[in-house]
Formats: structure tokens, C-alpha cells, sequence
């Protein structure tokens, strides 16, 4: 263990207080208010039965996500993509990153010709919005899928969700390798990685840049180690949420 101190005064290899409000929306199907720390994203799971017109008549679903954030989810005012008249390029991104990572543990199959939209809205950021809403939108894509069954869309024994998936950012500051970044540390990282990790421990996607020196493999173990084990609490922490009662 390191005597490196961070700002919130957290151990390097702990998450910042993570909380899920499971059923925060009242007119989505599946709906989860995240928290990272300070970072807030709203997750709500739209069901509708059908398929894109490009899986019609192939017995499979399909499961996708858009990703955006508030003006003032940030310490100054950012203009909403809508009025820009484009969606930004970051947003293109992280939007195909959360639909590739939910439909890692999904069976299109057993899903049925449905569709279920995720939104991930960004309603506070302060680090690590992308892999909160990773987080989220699993929670509230079950809760979508529960809907579905409820309601007969899809087959009562089918094993849609065949695993959990979260993520984490993990980077090197100053040396030493941290797990779960507020922005105040992601600012300073040498190295900065964002991991994608199912319930059983396997890697869906890592996303790491060495923004200053360059990192050897002894730090990238360490990295992956870190955002294995955060993933892991997380998954107990969606596992929770989605064990009690919807709010």
C-alpha cells in the first residue's frame, strides 16, 4: 500500500461512495439515478416491442445507448448539442461504448424482437461519467427487460441478461496507480484507462492513453488489478439495487 493521499482522503484503491435509486423515472421502463462520488447520470431504459427495420424477421433484438450531458453538469455552462446542430464527436463515442458494453451480456435471441434504448444523461460530472452510466444503464436495462416479461413480450424462461456489467476508470498520478478518478485527479493523470468488466471478471473493453510518460506493463497490470476488483464492487452494488424494491 502507498502513502500517496488523495483529496477525498479515499485509499488508492477504493471507490468513492457509490449509491443506485433504482425506478427514479416514473414513465420509463427501467430507470436508475447513479452516484460516483459527485457524478450523477440518469439512466432510463425505453422498451418497445419491434425491431430496426434491418433485424425484421431475424428472431433477435436489439439493445442501444445515447449518451448526453447536461449544460451545467459542469463547472461552466456547455451549449446543448441540439442547438450546435451536431452531436460532438465524445458523445458519438461513449453513446457506442455503453450500447457495446450492455449488449456484451445480452442474448439478442432470447431478447426477442424488441428493442430497449438506454438514455445516460450526465445530470453532475466530476469524473468517471461514462463508466457510471456503464454502471447504470445495466441496472435500468434489467428492470426493462423484467417489464418486458411482465408484460409477455418476451418469454418467461428466457435468459436474456447471461451476466452483470459495469465499469471504472483507473490512472496513474503522480506515480502511483488509483482506483475510480474524480476530476480533480483525472486532470493530473499521466495515464488515464477506463476498464469494462462482466460480473464473472472478464475484460469487455479498456480504453487507456498514456497522457504524459509512457506506462510499462507492470503498471498496466496494476491498472487492469485495480479496475477488476472496483468492478467487482460494483456488481455487488447493482446486484443490491436490483435485489430490493424499485423506488
Amino acid at each position: 500500500m502507498t502513502d500517496f493521499t488523495r483529496a477525498d482522503g479515499r485509499a488508492v484503491d477504493e471507490l468513492r461512495p457509490v449509491t443506485i435509486e433504482r425506478g427514479w423515472s416514473n414513465h420509463a421502463e427501467g430507470s436508475a439515478l447513479i452516484s460516483f462520488g459527485h457524478t450523477r447520470v440518469l439512466c432510463t431504459a425505453s422498451f418497445t416491442n419491434g425491431v430496426p427495420r434491418w433485424l425484421t424477421g431475424k428472431g433477435k433484438g436489439w439493445v442501444t445507448a445515447e449518451y448526453a450531458m447536461l449544460p451545467r453538469a459542469t463547472n461552466t455552462r456547455n451549449d446543448r448539442e441540439s442547438i450546435k446542430g451536431r452531436v460532438g464527436g465524445r458523445t458519438h463515442e461513449i453513446s457506442r461504448l455503453i450500447g457495446r458494453a450492455l449488449r456484451a451480456v445480452v442474448d439478442t435471441k432470447a431478447l426477442g424482437e424488441n428493442t430497449i434504448v438506454i438514455d445516460c444523461d450526465v445530470l453532475q460530472a466530476d469524473g468517471g461519467t461514462r463508466t457510471a452510466a456503464i454502471t447504470g444503464a445495466y441496472v435500468a436495462l434489467a428492470d426493462a427487460i423484467a417489464w418486458g416479461k411482465e408484460r409477455k413480450f418476451i418469454a418467461q424462461r428466457s435468459e436474456v441478461l447471461f451476466d452483470s456489467v459495469s465499469a471504472i476508470s483507473v490512472g496513474i498520478v503522480d506515480s502511483t496507480p488509483l482506483l475510480d478518478l474524480a476530476y480533480v485527479e483525472d486532470v493530473r493523470a499521466g495515464t488515464d484507462m477506463n476498464v469494462v468488466v462482466t460480473g464473472r471478471g472478464l475484460f469487455v473493453e479498456v480504453q487507456g492513453t498514456a497522457e504524459g510518460a509512457p506506462f510499462d506493463k507492470s503498471e498496466l497490470d496494476r491498472l487492469l488489478e485495480l479496475g477488476v476488483t472496483g468492478c467487482a464492487g460494483l456488481r455487488d452494488a447493482q446486484a443490491a439495487a436490483l435485489a430490493g424494491p424499485a423506488e
